[in-house]
């Protein structure tokens, strides 16, 4: 089982239990709002390129290792199309309140869908040497809000 599934799975737990804003504990280790900024233009900026069908630039807000495993624009675009085609459909975006869980930074992002069915993307993020934010991983779980 990949290290993403369980910690998807932790998450997924703690959001059942409380609220995802207090998911991580206030002695747990957090960023500044600075980098969690970066993070959210990454995750737009990748959701831009992917609803305007440019695979190439999509797969380059992803780390080496998420690119490695699809290989090509097209593979990456299959899978998003596929597997995450709420990513491509939601009508409503929002921000949720980021935490750093057993060291991994994880960003979810609500989504709201053309039926006003809500589902949220929980982001794992990984710094680069350079500095910059990469997507590490994504997975869509449903969520509790209704729509309105």
């Amino acid at each position: 089982m990949s290290a993403l599934v369980v910690l998807t799975r932790a998450v997924l737990m703690a959001m059942l239990l409380v609220p995802f804003a207090q998911a991580a504990s206030p002695s747990s280790p957090t960023l500044p709002r600075a980098e969690w900024k970066a993070i959210e233009k990454v995750i737009e900026q990748q959701r831009n390129a992917l609803i305007a069908g440019d695979g190439a630039k999509a797969m380059a807000f992803a780390t080496p290792a998420l690119r490695g495993q699809f290989g090509t624009p097209e593979n990456f675009l299959r899978m998003v199309r596929n597997g995450y085609a709420a990513l491509l459909d939601a009508r409503a975006t929002r921000f949720l309140e980021g935490a750093v869980i057993e060291a991994s930074v994880i960003q979810p992002l609500r989504l709201i869908l053309p039926d006003n069915t809500v589902l949220v993307a929980i982001y794992q993020m990984e710094k680069q040497q350079d500095g910059h934010w990469k997507i590490a991983g994504c997975v869509l779980a449903p969520s509790t809000v209704q729509a309105t």
